[in-house]
């Protein structure tokens, strides 16, 4: 076992040689080491293993995140108004990045968590380059029997191409821009791009999008404005619990397929 051979081993370097030896890889070829360090994480909280001692900037800590001078005067007025509205890659962008991290820590309600796997953010940007939302991409759910059924997917069928499917974890709109439709606007700005994005930073396509709404906050507007599909609802369960343990609260599943064909993909 590599935790009694290599007793000298971190928690990194331990999670990549597993990778090595599980072929457990992205469809564009890299380890996926962030998602192995988690299991390994996950299998310590059970005390099925026990691991190294974490070193400071280990993966289990969130990353500091400083704070950035945001203009919070109220915008109030007409679409129209603000255009031209560009939602830019903010990995692009060092401050823009920067920004993303602190909005969504402090604006979201489900505040900043650090991305694990494939990922895009990108910024919703105003005239005079003024910051208006937020958007996070990530991994789709492993598992949701709405949207499964709904796709026709087979569980061996849904473990292959689960990473034709990402999943819009943070949509961030910030509390004092009060504009008529702007959040469908962004949104479907960014579908736009989206794809194109994804291949060239992984070298992979998507075929469909998806996201959760919380029904006991939001009722998705926006998405339905911008030609989201609902298929369905949850069954008040955390994405992260298999036993039935964890009651949150029931979300609306939403769906935006980005190719015609995406259904014959998904079950290719």
């Amino acid at each position: 076992m590599l935790l009694h051979n290599y007793p000298l081993w971190n928690r990194s370097r331990l999670s990549r040689e597993l990778c090595v030896r599980w072929n457990w890889r992205r469809p564009d070829g890299q380890i996926k080491d962030m998602a192995c360090r988690e299991l390994l994480r996950k299998l310590e909280f059970r005390t099925l293993i026990k691991l190294p001692p974490r070193q400071c900037s280990g993966p289990g800590r969130l990353p500091t995140i400083e704070s950035v001078e945001v203009d919070r005067s109220p915008i109030s007025c007409l679409l129209s108004d603000i255009k031209p509205v560009k939602v830019v890659n903010a990995r692009n962008c060092a401050e823009h990045e920067k920004a993303f991290n602190y909005l969504i820590k402090e604006y979201h309600y489900l505040s900043y968590g650090r991305p694990v796997g494939q990922n895009m953010k990108y910024m919703v940007v105003g005239r005079n380059e003024r910051f208006l939302g937020c958007l996070l991409f990530g991994a789709a759910a492993w598992k949701v029997e709405a949207r499964d059924r709904w796709i026709g997917w087979p569980a061996d069928i849904r473990e292959r191409n689960l990473g034709l499917i990402c999943n819009n974890t943070r949509f961030l709109i910030l509390d004092w821009v009060k504009v008529p439709h702007l959040a469908s606007h962004a949104l479907g700005s960014c579908l736009r791009r989206l794809p194109e994005d994804w291949n060239r930073r992984y070298g992979t396509d998507i075929a469909m999008v998806e996201t959760f709404v919380d029904t006991t906050r939001y009722v998705g507007t926006c998405y339905k404005a911008a030609n989201w599909l609902k298929i369905g609802q949850t069954k008040g369960r955390s994405r992260q619990d298999r036993y039935s343990k964890l009651k949150v609260s029931v979300k609306d599943i939403l769906v935006y397929p980005l190719l015609r064909d995406f259904r014959k993909l998904l079950l290719a």
